[in-house]
């Protein structure tokens, strides 16, 4: 007889597949070796025979910034007037029919595993959200719900937000969308990589079309870089050449590299990124006091003043010390507060520089600054400012995070 104890450890076995398929997949979002031309040619040919097209002529870019030049200038979509819209299957766009094929596999496999997840409801998961994973299988949480809150979205944000949409921003500045249609091979596995696990770790049971159609999708995937599909040609981007990353908290990773770009193509297109975040190149080879002031995203200001170091960065720019004192909410730490100039950020203010008080993965506690009113008159009414507390307050506070 089956009991709980079988059902939870089954469970867990389910959660440490799904992590490990997770994790290749994310391995696959991040690759820089070269393309398989071969493969991805036949992949993609395969989406062309799915959509009743010929193969096409295909033409390799070294980055999707080179696309435009390569001629990757489809139209996606039908004609505005519907009274034109094209009456045969032939008449309408490659693009359009592959986009369509990949819209329906979501649809449907969406809505499985919608339907999955409703079976099991979410009204007590907030707290497992952010529990290890395995931890909350053990704790009662159902497979699935693991899967869907606690594994899956480290995926989502290491591909989708952290690469791909940095990417797609970058390439809009610069020329716009080429295409107004790509398919982004490597970085769109998360969502081929997602249905992935769900199918792989027997969580989502798939008809047999929509099975080999997802095999064709991650094929292409685990073999190129972003691809235009055109009704006689299409375009596709090699992969980056370098891609560096550190540990996110999540799981997953995040671009980050302080000696030169995060993410580089062979033709030396990319973007540079600290700790997750894009910024501009002034970041990591020469920022100055006065580019910090005028930068208006406060992130990025960050980034730069951590280049320099705090207190590089307050000599540098001339800050005047208000004063500094011991932080009772951080033994061994000290608070300083600094004079903003009057234009710096938007207006009048001042920077209080303190230490974090939870440690870091490396063991360390990070020192950082905050912008806090100009009227407080002392660092411990600073500290305590940020807390919304009163100065005798945050000096009773035992230790603070």
């Amino acid at each position: 007889m089956r009991t709980a104890a079988d059902a939870r450890r089954d469970a867990l076995e389910t959660v440490r597949l799904a992590t490990r398929i997770r994790d290749e997949w994310i391995d696959e979002g991040l690759s820089a070796l070269p393309a398989d031309r071969p493969a991805a040619e036949a992949a993609i040919s395969e989406l062309y025979a799915r959509v009743r097209r010929p193969a096409p002529r295909f033409v390799w870019v070294p980055s999707p910034a080179a696309a435009p030049t390569a001629g990757a200038t489809t139209r996606p979509m039908p004609p505005p007037r519907f009274d034109a819209l094209p009456d045969r299957h032939d008449g309408w766009p490659a693009a359009s029919l592959i986009a369509a094929l990949h819209a329906r596999l979501d649809l449907r496999v969406g809505d499985v595993i919608a339907r999955r997840r409703r079976v099991h409801g979410y009204f007590h998961f907030e707290r497992w959200r952010t529990d290890a994973p395995e931890q909350a299988v053990r704790e009662g949480a159902d497979a699935a719900f693991v899967v869907s809150e606690a594994l899956l979205p480290a995926l989502t944000r290491t591909v989708r937000d952290s690469l791909l949409m940095p990417l797609r921003a970058l390439l809009n500045a610069e020329a716009g969308d080429p295409s107004g249609y790509a398919c982004y091979g490597q970085h769109g596995v998360h969502k081929a990589g997602a249905y992935d696990v769900w199918r792989r770790t027997g969580l989502l049971r798939l008809r047999p079309e929509d099975s080999e159609q997802l095999d064709v999708w991650a094929a292409v995937a685990r073999s190129c870089g972003w691809w235009w599909p055109g009704d006689e040609e299409c375009v596709v981007s090699e992969r980056p050449v370098d891609v560096r990353t550190d540990s996110a908290p999540d799981g997953g990773r995040r671009p980050h590299s302080v000696d030169g770009q995060a993410v580089r193509y062979a033709d030396g297109w990319g973007f540079h990124a600290v700790n997750g975040t894009r910024v501009p190149e002034w970041v990591i080879t020469d920022p100055t006091p006065e580019r910090i002031a005028a930068e208006p995203n406060v992130e990025i200001r960050r980034c730069a003043i951590e280049r320099l170091g705090w207190d590089a960065y307050t000599e540098l720019a001339g800050l005047r010390l208000v004063g500094s004192a011991p932080d009772p909410g951080n033994p061994g730490s000290e608070l300083c507060l600094f004079d903003l100039p009057g234009n710096t950020w938007g207006g009048p203010a001042r920077l209080l520089l303190t230490v974090n008080g939870s440690v870091e993965r490396d063991g360390t506690r990070r020192r950082y600054g905050l912008t806090v009113p100009f009227d407080l008159p002392d660092p411990l009414a600073a500290a305590a400012w940020t807390y919304g507390l009163d100065s005798d307050q945050y000096a009773r506070l035992q230790r603070r995070t």
